[in-house]
């Protein structure tokens, strides 16, 4: 990587400090966990395609931090696409995935792959105190980025806590959050 593109990268510095708290972070690790519960209660290992665990684990995570990267290098200021249009268009992204055996079932196997991508997403999200959609959880802290997409259920469970707890010590909003 040549030193304009590091520097494009790095422009945004990654956040240090938590932007959740411990309602946002139950809730992370609540549903990321149960989504990967279902996957590994039984008949686990063998209902889960090799292709679901590949497409979760390493094609889903390069397609969004590539995403990532090429529009960090066009554009370094943080995106903050966090609006009811952006929201609603994430959420399709993951029914439209998760949706596959109904309407392709030759490709049913996204389903898992969407619960697999998604499930570690929200655990890692958790574990960083990321308020930002899971979507993007794994390329922020591979890019060292705070890019943020709005969330259907989490954006509303992290606004009300920071809203209903201000003094809350660990926790510091998100950019996009601010008003401007």
């Amino acid at each position: 990587m040549n030193d304009s593109s590091s520097a494009t990268l790095q422009s945004t510095p990654e956040r240090s400090r938590r932007q959740i708290g411990p309602v946002g972070t139950t809730a992370r690790l609540a549903l990321g966990g149960y989504l990967i519960w279902t996957l590994i209660d039984p008949p686990f290992p063998s209902g889960i395609s090799p292709w679901s665990i590949a497409t979760g684990l390493i094609v889903l995570p390069s397609l969004f931090t590539g995403w990532q990267w090429l529009r960090a290098r066009k554009s370094p200021a943080p995106l903050a696409a966090t609006g009811p249009v952006a929201t609603v268009v994430n959420f399709a992204g993951f029914l439209v995935l998760y949706l596959t055996p109904v309407y392709a079932p030759p490709l049913a196997w996204t389903q898992d792959a969407a619960v697999i991508f998604y499930g570690l997403a929200m655990l890692l999200a958790a574990i960083r105190g990321y308020a930002g959609c899971e979507v993007l959880t794994i390329s922020n802290w591979l890019l060292h980025r705070d890019d943020h997409i709005g969330c259907l259920i989490f954006s509303p469970i992290d606004q009300l806590e920071h809203r209903w707890t201000p003094k809350l010590a660990l926790t510091q909003p998100p950019p996009c959050w601010k008003k401007r």
